[in-house]
């Protein structure tokens, strides 16, 4: 596995040279079983007649559906093929396990600077018939690769056809940017690269740092993210790690995703760049977002309780006869506008305190206030 242009088929084809292997491709995306079922037969047939085993290259497996895929366990497992399948997904959701456990997962990573420069030096050898590229033009032309060395050799065959068309032999930066057509950067909307990217963005706001945090942004934007996904994972990261220790960050995220609805992109754009700032900047609580989970998972495997009758709401004369609401204690009419000792629960459910503030932001000043009204109900007898 691993992204485009890493040498995923390459590796398949030169396993099949060293082992002097008949090679036989099949794309996921235009084949099938019959095609797998022929590809069995010719792999039999060549086994019978010269005695040479077959490597099976299936590419984008994780195109195949289930049944696909389980049409290629029996020739697996018999060992008439050998299969090699390649995917830029992870095959850990992407490939059924019976398939997956009868194979070994490679992970190739994108190529890097130095190994950019070492195709491009190639190249030059090979195909470029002694075009030359100053430094600041073999760094665009890299990052524009974005590690795929496919990208990168077809960006090196458009620098030579405008250089050839435009007779010069030394390609700088500025002719790389007037003069060539530049893709997008690599972003599989839905697939791994997209979650790592939205996955590093989370934990840089989370992690307070800002320049991680608008790192990641500006990638998603550049490659192609719709922003109004975004605008919604900003919102639940003002809320899931930020929360009370500073409520305004909910407010500004709210109020950069509706920027961005009324003026769209790019200018939109700067405003959930803003508040993803603001966000990674502010101060950190995940205290209600761990009481909100706390309380629902109580009350999924609780039974069902009644309302305390103090609680409960009298609009007629049979509720309040039946004491609806009787002997419930008016908080504002009540000193500090609080009825210590009050409960506000269920019969037989303990103070569970799911809500625990952090000493941070706005939460250090709340889990005073929570103690000095917890003071005041020991005052008032009532036992925690």
């Amino acid at each position: 596995m691993g992204p485009p242009g890493v040498g995923k088929t390459t590796l398949a084809r030169l396993t099949a040279l060293a082992f002097d292997c008949e090679f036989i491709a099949l794309s996921a995306v235009l084949g099938g079983v019959k095609d797998i079922r022929e590809s069995m037969e010719q792999a039999k047939d060549t086994l019978n007649r010269t005695g040479r085993h077959t490597i099976l290259f299936v590419d984008e497996i994780h195109r195949f559906n289930k049944g696909q895929q389980d049409a290629l366990l029996p020739f697996v497992e018999s060992g008439l093929v050998t299969f090699i399948g390649a995917t830029t997904e992870n095959p850990s959701f992407e490939v059924n396990s019976a398939l997956l456990s009868r194979a070994q997962v490679y992970v190739l990573q994108s190529l890097n600077d130095d190994e950019m420069r070492q195709l491009l030096k190639r190249a030059q050898e090979i195909a470029l018939d002694g075009l030359a590229f100053d430094d600041k033009a073999v760094d665009t032309l890299i990052g524009y690769a974005d590690g795929d060395a496919r990208r990168f050799l077809n960006l090196l065959e458009q620098a030579q056809t405008a250089a050839s068309s435009s007779r010069i032999t030394t390609i700088d930066a500025d002719f790389v940017s007037s003069a060539m057509t530049l893709n997008a950067r690599r972003f599989d909307k839905g697939g791994d690269n997209f979650y790592d990217q939205i996955s590093a963005l989370h934990k840089s706001v989370r992690g307070s740092s800002p320049d991680g945090a608008l790192y990641w942004f500006c990638r998603m934007i550049d490659g192609g993210a719709d922003p109004k996904y975004l605008a919604r994972r900003i919102v639940r990261m003002a809320w899931e790690d930020i929360g009370l220790a500073d409520p305004r960050a909910l407010q500004v995220a709210n109020d950069a995703a509706e920027t961005y609805e009324r003026l769209g992109s790019p200018e939109g754009e700067l405003a959930l760049g803003q508040a993803v700032i603001y966000l990674a900047c502010a101060a950190k609580s995940n205290a209600g977002y761990n009481a909100f989970n706390q309380a629902m998972a109580f009350v999924k495997q609780d039974k069902s309780r009644e309302v305390p009758v103090h609680l409960r709401n009298a609009p007629t004369k049979l509720m309040k006869e039946l004491g609806y609401g009787h002997a419930y204690r008016y908080a504002h009419d009540e000193p500090n506008a609080y009825a210590a000792g009050e409960t506000y629960l269920p019969e037989g459910v303990r103070e569970p305190r799911w809500y625990k503030p952090v000493p941070r932001g706005l939460e250090s000043k709340i889990a005073d206030k929570l103690a000095w009204l917890r003071e005041l109900d020991r005052e008032a007898g009532k036992k925690d």
